[in-house]
């Protein structure tokens, strides 16, 4: 134990004897691990976020028409009553959904348009200033698109090109970012008997299921699957929870991207402290041959060399874990205004093992320096100059 502390002694001595050339290549590990710990932090953080997002609609079923050949027909009023006899008491809104011009003032362009019945919107939308429709010829719009186009409760939306139908804004709606099977925040939302009277009755184009007891939802699903496709396919069943499931695994494998393009840094920082150690060995041969005369064993040398290299990767990846902390916290903080998902343990996770990785370059890095110098003849070392 003590002769190790001897060892361990002599390691750190060259790093204060080298200082500088030292220094120089744990930088490259401080910016190889800072790389590494702050995307994935980033990426973990973005992906807790988006998640919590949409978790809110993941207790979402929809039902959509079965898509055949040249027909445009939505569900029909019939389909609409099975549907509700398989989904039991879990709250049932058939939509009618389209896309059409629209001009408010001088600007015009194109958005959502969304006909429920209006006791079923605040199933799936709440209002934020005015009030929800009622029956009559108003309309509601996302938040993005009032911002967009300037729109205040009160403006006037008009529908189709010139000559088309005029709405009143009676309400603007929360930011709500994905509700199932709706994208509000960019969309107008009108009563049910509006949108027919100026689109015309093609049946519905979804029917979105709220299930009340998350652990019900393969249940529902199965139920209404063969109700409804019992003889043929009528209606495709669609689960938000596979749409979570994509996004978590795209931007799982866009973070892991991300990280592994940090982790170039890493390779040139392990190729600075290989340089750094073979620089080492080649000035302390006549030091090795000293070592090797009072007994000191190839091991013995070889773990001095090894020491060094873990010393640079213990400093480097600290230094570096924790600017990535510190960088990583003021960013998050930047740029979602909320740092709760950044002290997740998921989120967390990086700081070890970004220090992991540092460390390991770094002895890795050491290894072939350390058995060169090991391998040195202890007589020819003792010529050396």
């Amino acid at each position: 134990m003590i002769f190790s502390r001897i060892l361990f002694d002599l390691a750190t001595r060259n790093v204060r004897l080298h200082f500088l050339r030292s220094l120089l290549a744990a930088v490259g590990i401080v910016i190889g691990v800072l790389a590494i710990t702050a995307m994935g932090m980033m990426g973990s953080t973005l992906q807790l976020s988006v998640s919590s997002q949409l978790s809110e609609g993941a207790n979402a079923l929809v039902v959509y028409p079965h898509m055949t050949s040249g027909s445009d027909e939505g569900i029909t009023g019939r389909q609409l009553r099975d549907i509700k006899l398989s989904a039991g008491t879990n709250p049932v809104i058939p939509i009618m959904s389209g896309s059409d011009r629209i001009t408010v003032g001088s600007k015009n362009g194109y958005a959502s348009v969304y006909g429920l019945d209006p006791g079923d919107i605040g199933e799936i939308a709440e209002v934020d200033q005015g009030v929800s429709v009622r029956g009559g010829e108003g309309a509601l719009v996302g938040p993005a698109l009032a911002r967009e186009y300037d729109m205040r409760v009160g403006s006037r939306i008009i529908l189709g090109f010139e000559g088309g139908r005029s709405l009143r804004v009676v309400g603007i709606l929360k930011e709500s970012g994905f509700s199932g099977a709706m994208m509000t925040d960019n969309a107008i939302v009108v009563a049910e008997n509006t949108f027919t009277s100026i689109y015309g009755d093609k049946g519905y184009s979804m029917v979105q299921i709220l299930v009340k007891d998350l652990s019900a939802i393969d249940r529902v699903k199965e139920s209404i699957e063969s109700k409804m496709n019992r003889r043929e396919d009528t209606v495709t069943v669609w689960d938000s929870r596979a749409f979570l499931d994509m996004v978590n695994q795209a931007l799982g494998s866009i973070s892991l991207f991300v990280m592994a393009i940090g982790g170039i840094s890493l390779i040139v920082a392990a190729v600075s402290i290989f340089n750094v150690m073979l620089m080492s060995v080649s000035e302390r041969i006549k030091e090795i041959g000293i070592l090797r005369s009072i007994g000191v064993q190839k091991h013995e040398i070889s773990l001095i060399f090894l020491y060094e290299a873990v010393i640079l990767g213990v400093a480097g990846s600290f230094f570096g874990a924790l600017v990535s902390l510190i960088g990583g916290y003021l960013l998050v903080s930047f740029m979602f205004g909320d740092t709760t998902f950044f002290f997740a343990p998921q989120t967390l996770v990086y700081v070890p093992t970004g220090m992991g990785i540092g460390i390991g370059v770094c002895l890795l890095s050491g290894v072939y320096p350390a058995l060169r110098a090991a391998r040195l003849n202890p007589i020819e070392a003792l010529g050396a100059e």
